[in-house]
């Protein structure tokens, strides 16, 4: 078992404009349940896991409320915390909330409901032993890169390329110290490892599963149903 104490941290305030739905594309159903709610059942149930904060629009508390909590009952402590304007404001409002006692931060979306325990525990093992991890697939198709025409101007090599996924997980001191930094250059990252890529900090990544993925789309929407039937 780990012996340090890991909170997840479960950004779920995005409006996920691209599914072409009137809520949160987290509260859209998957398999009977709520997509944020099979996301948050992983985390509950996986040991290495003490501790989840859960990021939500400032306007869809009840929501969460109403909808999430009563199709499923979080046995792990909880908090939720009021998201940002940004995804990145939204998981520094949930950093500084972690529990005083947290020695690791797990940062994963809430639209990707398809992780597995395996990768949870991977990566929290991959940020105690090297400080901070990214769960990664590798690239399977051919990488070209365009000019400023869109013409091909060359053929890169994917052999070190990987597509990027999460639980990004970090020890809390590093992760805290790389927002902190942010705030105060005021840089904007893509993901939390750029944040801390930034503040001269090397990342590990762990390879994962091409079935952890965010659902983003309708079709995506389907794909997962696909996963969750055949895992049943």
């Amino acid at each position: 078992m780990n012996d340090d104490f890991v909170s997840v941290i479960i950004p779920a305030a995005g409006r996920g404009t691209r599914m072409g739905k009137s809520i949160n594309k987290q509260y859209i159903s998957l398999d009977k349940k709520a997509i944020l709610t099979h996301t948050i059942i992983a985390f509950d149930k996986c040991p290495y896991i003490d501790e989840i904060l859960i990021v939500v629009a400032d306007n869809e508390e009840k929501l969460f409320k109403d909808k999430v909590l009563k199709e499923y009952k979080i046995k792990k402590p909880y908090k939720l915390v009021v998201g940002g304007s940004t995804r990145q404001e939204s998981v520094y409002n949930a950093v500084k909330k972690v529990d005083e006692r947290c020695t690791i931060i797990s940062v994963h979306d809430g639209a990707r409901p398809l992780i597995s325990n395996k990768e949870i525990i991977n990566t929290v093992l991959g940020a105690k032993k090297f400080g901070g991890c990214v769960l990664g697939v590798p690239v399977k198709e051919t990488v070209k890169k365009a000019d400023n025409e869109g013409f091909v101007s060359a053929t890169v090599e994917r052999s070190t390329l990987y597509n990027i996924r999460t639980p990004q997980v970090f020890k809390a001191d590093i992760l805290k110290e790389a927002y902190k930094n942010a705030e105060e250059k005021g840089i904007i990252g893509t993901d939390d490892s750029y944040l801390v890529e930034e503040n001269n900090v090397k990342v590990k990544i762990i390879k994962g599963s091409y079935n952890n993925i965010k659902i983003t789309t309708p079709e995506d929407l389907i794909y997962a149903q696909e996963i969750l039937s055949s895992r049943n």
